[in-house]
């Protein structure tokens, strides 16, 4: 358990630092390009060798990570925190207030995902706040309904019903006594869409709907490979390794995560 948590946390770590210290880990500028080092396989002068217009991978992944951690990271944060507020609203008032707010939601869980996103890309233009915007409008669905389960089958609860008693504040009933309750598996569903976005920053990407002009990301690279995956396989299996590597351990650290903040799991330990 502490090994895929350790894991999921390295490579998370290592990620943010290779975002907020891209210029300087960057061999070559994002604009450098040479022609005729055009698919270059992996050697001395580019490491990871170079893309269909001669620019260099490693640069190309640094500068991606720092897109991966500015859209998913501002996507998961906004998510959670839109998907905690409405649930936490919801399971605690109930009446109508909860039933337009189930109704909202099971109306957004009916569209996938990936297809509202990119029909908003779209649509809205090619820029990292519409990517964002558009796979937040759906993600906090499932934050809504976890919350509102998790308040419903806790409001009843001694500790809340004596809050209410000594006068408490909806507010403050909230804060203090029901989002601790429930931030357990918040923090686990946390985890898990935060590789669920990388997946798809990196599809909108393949598809030329992600981040304009010259922002690097990792899914266009996987696009341009495509085409020459014979001639230049390294073009498509770098970027594809980075994918699968930081997908598998947060995935790894959320399902430990599940384990060790299961008070069941716990009072077993």
């Amino acid at each position: 358990m502490k090994t895929r948590i350790g894991f999921g946390l390295i490579c998370i770590t290592l990620l943010v630092i290779v975002a907020i210290f891209a210029p300087l880990l960057a061999p070559f500028g994002l604009d450098d390009i040479d022609i005729s080092m055009r698919l270059s396989p992996p050697g001395s002068v580019h490491i990871l060798g170079s893309d269909y217009f001669g620019g260099d991978v490693l640069t190309s992944i640094i500068w991606g990570a720092r897109t991966i951690v500015i859209i998913c990271f501002s996507t998961v944060i906004i998510t959670m925190t839109t998907g905690v507020v409405l649930g936490l609203i919801a399971g605690k008032f109930g009446g109508i207030i909860d039933f337009s707010l189930m109704r909202l939601t099971d109306l957004l869980m009916a569209f996938p995902t990936i297809l509202l996103a990119m029909a908003l890309t779209a649509l809205m233009g090619q820029s990292t706040i519409n990517v964002i915007f558009a796979i937040s409008i759906t993600g906090w669905t499932s934050y809504a309904r976890l919350v509102r389960s998790g308040v419903l089958s806790i409001r009843e609860q001694d500790f809340v019903v004596a809050a209410k008693a000594l006068g408490f504040s909806n507010m403050r009933i909230m804060l203090r006594y029901l989002l601790p309750s429930i931030s357990a598996p918040v923090i686990v569903m946390a985890t898990f869409n935060l590789s669920g976005v990388i997946l798809i920053e990196a599809s909108l990407s393949f598809l030329g709907l992600s981040s304009q002009g010259g922002a690097a990301s990792w899914g266009a690279l996987l696009s341009q490979g495509r085409t020459v995956l014979v001639e230049a396989p390294h073009l498509s299996l770098i970027p594809g390794f980075f994918i699968m590597i930081l997908v598998l351990s947060l995935n790894f650290m959320g399902d430990a995560l599940r384990d060790y903040l299961d008070p069941k799991q716990v009072s077993q330990m």
